[in-house]
């Protein structure tokens, strides 16, 4: 299955797949550029023999000091149409920059987007209500950036919110 994805992606999308660090997994793994993204997972979802149906995860990689550029998506792909197989979609993402978001194609993955914005910063173009989804709307920062500061910022503020909200319960 992975040679038939590999002669699927090189075939239709040459031009944005990408070479990457070697990954020891045992789930193929595909570097691609972030302008083809929607239209690589569009495709391997309605292709009929592959049908990549199902959004398992999507998440970032924060690799601070370890690779350029900083952060990597990850986009989990699953076939259960053919044995539940697997796939990684990794798409490299430069610091300050966004990437498209794929709500058109898997609605499962608002929620997903708006976490990795709000936990790394990373902002998803075309989303539909891209704001925070697990920290308070006044939070500063991004805390699974590797370089916040373990403390934090001096959260202060926040506490005096949450002291308001337990007053009223």
């Amino acid at each position: 299955m992975k040679e038939k994805i590999k002669e699927f992606l090189e075939k239709n999308f040459a031009d944005y797949l990408l070479d990457g660090p070697e990954v020891k997994s045992n789930i193929p793994s595909f570097f691609i550029r972030k302008e083809g993204l929607v239209e690589i997972i569009q495709s391997l979802k309605e292709n009929a023999e592959l049908k990549f149906d199902f959004l398992n995860d999507l998440t970032c990689i924060d690799w601070l000091g370890k690779r350029e550029p900083r952060f990597e998506m990850n986009y989990l792909l699953k076939s259960p149409s053919n044995g539940h197989y697997r796939i990684m979609l990794k798409v490299p993402v430069e610091d300050g920059d966004s990437l498209p978001s794929i709500i058109s194609v898997y609605k499962g993955a608002n929620w997903p987007e708006r976490e990795v914005f709000d936990l790394f910063g990373i902002y998803f173009d075309g989303h539909p209500q891209m704001e925070r989804l697990i920290m308070p709307d006044n939070f500063q920062g991004h805390p699974l950036r590797k370089d916040y500061p373990l403390e934090g910022f001096g959260q202060d503020y926040l506490i005096a919110d949450l002291l308001q909200i337990h007053k009223e319960d």
